[in-house]
């Protein structure tokens, strides 16, 4: 861990002393994790790679201002997730009603087996308002904690705890009429 830590440092440094070429190293290294974030928030491989895309260049234009204090990727995916949000708000993400989404997916024996039941899980994430949805995605499916949550969506660790709390309720009560 602290050997990648490193290899990023020393990425960023020599892009900053003029070497553009060494972004290629920082993007070989997080494209797949991006993308990855970036489909989580749109549910859309081509979407996602665009998403990502755009991401590497707002991280390129600023990366004079990635303080060595945090770790790089605590940097890249705080920018990253700003991206995204801001992609499906001018884009207006696909909304769909959770109740038709669930029934899209067929009856509910068809959904109770263990994919049935991420896929409707995912979907009714999907459904939340961007304000829930957000630090559910970081925080489950991209396995970041409560402090990197917060700082990728730079908001106070009580008002994501008070999210992911709510965003948890709202699903529960949505999935238990259906399961």
């Amino acid at each position: 861990m602290a050997h990648e830590r490193e290899n990023d440092r020393i990425a960023v440094e020599r892009v900053l002393e003029g070497d553009t070429a060494a972004f290629s190293a920082i993007v070989e290294r997080w494209q797949g994790p991006l993308v990855n974030l970036a489909y989580r928030f749109c549910r859309d491989r081509g979407k996602a790679e665009d998403m990502a895309q755009e991401a590497f260049l707002r991280a390129f234009r600023r990366l004079r201002s990635w303080r060595r204090d945090a770790a790089f990727s605590t940097w890249l995916f705080a920018l990253a997730t700003n991206a995204y949000r801001d992609e499906l708000r001018r884009s207006g993400p696909e909304m769909v009603p959770v109740d038709e989404q669930m029934a899209l997916a067929g009856s509910v024996e068809d959904a109770v087996d263990e994919a049935g039941r991420r896929a409707l899980v995912q979907r009714a994430v999907q459904s939340l308002p961007p304000k829930y949805r957000d630090p559910l995605v970081l925080f489950y499916f991209h396995e970041q904690d409560i402090a990197a949550t917060a700082r990728s969506l730079g908001l106070p660790e009580g008002t994501v705890k008070a999210r992911l709390s709510r965003g948890r309720n709202f699903l529960e009560s949505k999935l238990r009429q259906r399961l």
